[in-house]
């Protein structure tokens, strides 16, 4: 008698559960399921190098809360894809590297329950920039504005190209006060330049490269004026400071900076010397006097009893209109 009351309670809780699957179907709650794609994301936009595509999610199921994206560079046929690096973003600039290609973007749709993705189709072939068919050419100089002075900012212009860049660098440079020798400034690649003590009677200039996706090209600017100090600079005599002296083979280059506040060209007198030899000396004259500095660079074959191993003195003066000489500034090398 028992067993009839067990099996028409079980068939009871069926019942119940039956009832309430039926109920929460009719109350419109459905099975936990991840977005499922029922249109594929598309992509609006020019396919030219330069131009912005922007990704459509397209239509998704199970109410997704979030989209991510990656944007992917194909072949021809829509094959062959790659993800773009730095393309996670809804929209896309088309670059150098993407011409001739097709493109693509794959969208990840998200909810609580889960991730799916799905691909747009492929994009017409990627066309090349209008108007750049070659690299870019230089059409007016690059110019520099502000004061060549200590403690002064210097400000660089790009000056006009061809070809539309779409990328420029800059390098500032050090040139001597009066022939266009220059060596580019260690760290300074930036738009702007602040003028500081090392450039003092130096004349600056900057190099600025333009870049597009066939190539690049570079152009100079203008000499500044020689740099001036952050304070008036007198003197009654000139002083000479020696900043580099190198070897290329035989011949010696120096470096040095004079200061002189006459404003008048000088003469610089260098004199080679050894122990146990005849000295000799030399003379040179400014082509651009002082302001009331200038680094100044000049050469020389040292005679031939100074050259091979042995000790080798340097010595350079600076002698003003009036006879006024600079005290002595020395090198000595063992070759």
């Amino acid at each position: 008698m028992r067993y009839p009351l067990r099996k028409n309670w079980a068939n009871g809780i069926a019942a119940i559960a039956l009832a309430t699957v039926v109920a929460l179907a009719a109350a419109g709650i459905a099975t936990a399921a991840p977005p499922a794609n029922t249109s594929p994301p598309t992509i609006t936009g020019t396919p030219t190098v330069g131009q912005t595509l922007t990704a459509e999610n397209g239509t998704w199921s199970n109410s997704p809360t979030s989209f991510a994206y990656q944007w992917l560079r194909c072949n021809a046929g829509g094959n062959a894809c790659a993800s773009v690096a730095n393309g996670t973003q809804k929209t896309y600039t088309l670059v150098g590297a993407d011409a001739g290609r097709t493109m693509r973007v794959r969208v990840t749709a998200t909810n609580a329950d889960g991730s799916a993705s799905a691909q747009s189709a492929q994009t017409a072939a990627v066309a090349e920039r209008a108007g750049s068919p070659a690299a870019p050419k230089n059409t007016a100089l690059p110019t520099i504005s502000g004061t060549a002075r200590v403690g002064q900012q210097l400000t660089a212009s790009e000056g006009s190209w061809s070809g539309n860049p779409d990328a420029y660098a800059f390098q500032w440079q050090r040139c001597d006060a009066d022939v266009v020798l220059c060596s580019s400034i260690v760290g300074a690649t930036a738009k702007t330049y602040l003028v500081r003590i090392a450039d003092l009677g130096y004349r600056l200039r900057v190099r600025v490269t333009a870049r597009n996706d066939k190539g690049s090209g570079t152009a100079n600017s203008a000499l500044s004026a020689i740099v001036a100090p952050a304070v008036a600079i007198t003197n009654r005599r000139p002083t000479l400071t020696i900043l580099s002296i190198r070897f290329s083979g035989a011949q010696v280059y120096a470096r040095f900076r004079i200061c002189d506040d006459s404003l008048k060209n000088l003469t610089i007198i260098q004199t080679d010397s050894r122990p146990g030899k005849l000295s000799y000396t030399r003379r040179f004259t400014t082509l651009v006097p002082p302001r009331p500095c200038g680094v100044y660079t000049r050469n020389w074959l040292p005679a031939p009893r100074f050259r091979g191993p042995g000790k080798y003195i340097v010595t350079l003066r600076a002698r003003d209109k009036s006879g006024l000489t600079s005290l002595p500034a020395r090198r000595t090398f063992n070759r």
